[in-house]
């Protein structure tokens, strides 16, 4: 597949993060707590990953390579535990402007750890993308903006944890098949949501056949494809564009909202959304020429 092909693949990824906060509400709306619906989530999305297993080519992998990729699925499940408590003192909008850091934390990582500095265009992207959340959040023409430290802390940690799970999926087990990879991944994830939200809905039978619905749903969206398609597209294209990339979510939410919950989204709301794609385009098509030259200057000494 060409580069592009990959990027496409981890923006679909961040897309389906965009989908998940539309059917959260739908399930609160419903009478379900947030443990139900955190756990439901992630129990029906590892059930599912694992079923995909079973219906795909085996292949071992070593106990050490399964313990490297449960572990790497820890920042997974943090990322919605730390999102949470970050809404019980943020406006919803607040919130998502503090997890939306993983733009420039996505990239910072890239640098400290693989010695990748940022280039030019790739840190006006981050800037486009970190304007673009403001104006999408509506950020800036609500009249009450409730700011904690506490929240703040939890939001941001967020944004750390879902950086570095999008910096796990760019280089651990990277050989290892995209389906497996993400079951194991998932795996962390729900046995960290478990210990956060004990899963006592599962004894339930009555609220465990009423979150179905919603669980599914959430567990496919948010569970099974972004690993998957993370595990698939995220070696190719590096971690700091893969942060760029699943900014996605964020013009997802505020057109679900719109078309499914039927919210009034203002223009400046949609202007935020153009400026995000206009930030990930930029990432990307910069990154892509950047890869072509590479290729070529390999050819070329081949």
């Amino acid at each position: 597949m060409k580069f592009w092909h990959y990027a496409l693949i981890v923006f679909l990824g961040g897309c389906c993060y965009g989908i998940l906060s539309t059917f959260v509400k739908l399930a609160y709306a419903a009478g379900f707590t947030v443990s139900v619906v955190t756990g439901g989530q992630y129990f029906f999305g590892v059930v599912l990953a694992w079923l995909a297993v079973l219906f795909t080519k085996k292949k071992k992998l070593t106990s050490l390579q399964i313990s490297k990729l449960i572990l790497s699925g820890i920042p997974f499940g943090l990322t919605g535990i730390f999102y949470y408590q970050a809404l019980q003192t943020l406006n919803a909008s607040l919130a998502i402007v503090f997890l939306f850091q993983f733009v420039w934390i996505g990239a910072l990582l890239e640098w400290v750890f693989h010695k990748k500095k940022p280039t030019k265009s790739k840190l006006i992207s981050i800037v486009m993308l970190l304007i673009g959340s403001i104006l999408a959040a509506n950020l800036l023409f609500q009249e009450r903006m409730a700011l904690s430290w506490q929240g703040s802390i939890w939001g941001l940690l967020a944004a750390l944890s879902f950086s570095s799970f999008v910096f796990l999926s760019s280089f651990v087990e990277k050989e290892a098949p995209p389906i497996l990879k993400s079951a194991l991944l998932s795996t962390g994830g729900v046995i960290t949501v478990f210990i956060a939200f004990p899963p006592t809905f599962l004894f339930d039978l009555e609220v465990l056949m009423g979150v179905i619905p919603y669980g599914l749903v959430l567990g496919i969206f948010g569970v099974v494809l972004p690993p998957l398609l993370f595990s698939i597209g995220m070696p190719h294209v590096g971690s700091g564009l893969g942060t760029i990339l699943t900014a996605s979510e964020l013009p997802v939410v505020v057109t679900m909202s719109s078309l499914v919950l039927a919210e009034p989204i203002s223009l400046p709301q949609w202007i935020g959304v153009i400026v995000i794609l206009g930030g990930i385009i930029n990432g990307n098509i910069r990154s892509g020429n950047s890869n072509k030259k590479a290729l070529n200057i390999q050819k070329a000494a081949g």
